[in-house]
């Protein structure tokens, strides 16, 4: 298979939340791909190329989303597409009749705060970057849901909600967006390899609401029982995807949500 298959080398993209995690596997390689990444995150990654640029940018808010695309339209006098892959997750639970009100039931401010970040960023992201892909008459929305989001899940009830949230755009966007030769296409990782994102503050709040320790979280990570496989993702699986629908390789696929999860399901 030659190096080019994908054939985006050139491409412009903007990837929320590109600086750790899954979104920096994205952005490496989409870089690695030779396409122009501008990553919109409160703060910069590792990524060192000419084809890369950093833009701080608080993607909950409305004038910075403007200015940045605004910067990209000006620089590189296009966009091909967005991955919308900012997020954050606070494992609670919804009532925690054992420490009523305590640390790891729900708050209203932590509801607002997930869903500022993960469901608005997403509407204003995509609607800014809609209309340079609606008037261009070309371009990719890609939009990072979960595993949870499909399935539910025990002590992310607010997080899965996110992501049904999301799942629901992507279905709607895709019929929207389709007559203007604009697709849509959501991606729902499992569980994946450790990153700075999982740490142990959010593995004791999962395990809490679990009624589980931590080492039974951890051993989960590599179960049968959970995933089919037997591992946690790789963040490449992830970025190799998101790669592959942006390109004109998936040209016909919009409006749907691809589960990247090993086999896991509610089963």
């Amino acid at each position: 298979m030659s190096n080019n298959w994908l054939d985006i080398k050139g491409r412009v993209y903007i990837v929320t939340g590109g600086s750790s995690g899954i979104g920096a596997a994205i952005v490496q390689e989409l870089v690695a791909e030779g396409a122009y990444v501008y990553n919109a995150d409160l703060k910069d990654g590792s990524e060192k190329s000419e084809f890369y640029t950093y833009v701080k940018t608080d993607v909950t808010n409305e004038d910075e989303v403007n200015k940045l695309v605004e910067q990209v339209q000006k620089e590189h006098g296009k966009i091909d597409g967005l991955v919308n892959n900012a997020g954050i997750n606070l494992p609670r639970l919804i009532v925690d009749p054992k420490d009523p009100r305590g640390k790891y039931e729900f708050k209203a401010s932590d509801f607002d705060k997930m869903f500022s970040v993960n469901v608005k960023s997403v509407f204003l992201m995509s609607q800014a970057v809609g209309r340079v892909l609606v008037q261009q008459g070309q371009g990719v929305i890609i939009n990072m849901s979960s595993e949870a989001g499909l399935e539910g899940s025990v002590g992310q009830s607010v997080y899965s909600a996110t992501k049904g949230a999301i799942n629901g755009f992507t279905r709607s966007w895709g019929k929207e967006l389709g007559e203007y030769n604009v697709r849509v296409v959501g991606i729902a990782p499992g569980i994946m390899e450790a990153t700075g994102l999982r740490t142990e503050t959010y593995e004791e709040a999962l395990a809490y609401t679990r009624h589980k320790t931590v080492a039974d979280i951890r051993a989960g990570y590599k179960s049968k029982g959970t995933t089919p496989l037997g591992r946690s993702g790789h963040l490449s699986e992830v970025a190799d995807l998101v790669a592959y629908y942006l390109s004109d390789r998936a040209s016909y696929i919009t409006g749907v949500t691809t589960n990247v999860a090993g086999g896991k399901s509610r089963g």
